[in-house]
């Protein structure tokens, strides 16, 4: 019997531990293996993709775009390219506003005990505590142009493997 609660107590809090996990920001991980974000990339030529990354409403706009930026460099490498340029480059934000109506619910501001009834809840809207949360979410694309040999003097050109080497330390992977 108390293998069974020993069991079933650490059976729960694994769940309990996977789901805190699951609440995090967007890892860095392909978005076809979650639907909570990830990165995509779409080939338009050979040498030319448009790559983007999608985060939740935890991932900040700085950590998508570095991600964005951590994928072409990586595509790149792994097509046999040296560097890449950023033909276009834009970050779309979409925002939306939670409301919380207060800690009794959406029609209850306060609780009172009634000796018959027991405890009651009433509304009183100069009373309710309704608050409003903005959550955004991020998403980063850009059109890349894949090449061989040194990188060119244009600004938006980039080494693939110093763009790697940077933002490595910054990726998050998700747990395995």
């Amino acid at each position: 019997m108390i293998r069974k609660l020993m069991l079933g107590a650490s059976l729960a809090a694994g769940l309990v531990l996977s789901a805190c996990a699951s609440f995090g920001p967007t890892p860095y991980q392909s978005a076809a293996q979650s639907s909570a974000g990830g990165y995509s990339e779409t080939r338009i030529e050979p040498d030319r993709y448009r790559i983007s990354f999608k985060g939740n409403s935890m991932t900040d706009r700085e950590t998508v775009e570095n991600y964005m930026l951590f994928r072409a460099a990586e595509l790149t490498l792994q097509l046999g390219y040296d560097n890449f340029t950023i033909v276009n480059r834009d970050t779309d934000a979409q925002t939306r506003v939670r409301t919380d109506p207060g800690y009794f619910g959406p029609h209850m501001s306060y609780m009172y005990f009634h000796p018959r009834y027991g405890w009651m809840g009433a509304y009183d809207p100069f009373w309710t505590r309704t608050t409003f949360d903005e959550i955004t979410r991020y998403e980063a694309f850009a059109e890349v142009l894949m090449a061989k040999g040194p990188k060119g003097s244009d600004p938006d050109s980039f080494d693939a493997r110093e763009v790697s080497k940077n933002l490595a330390p910054l990726i998050t992977r998700p747990p395995q």
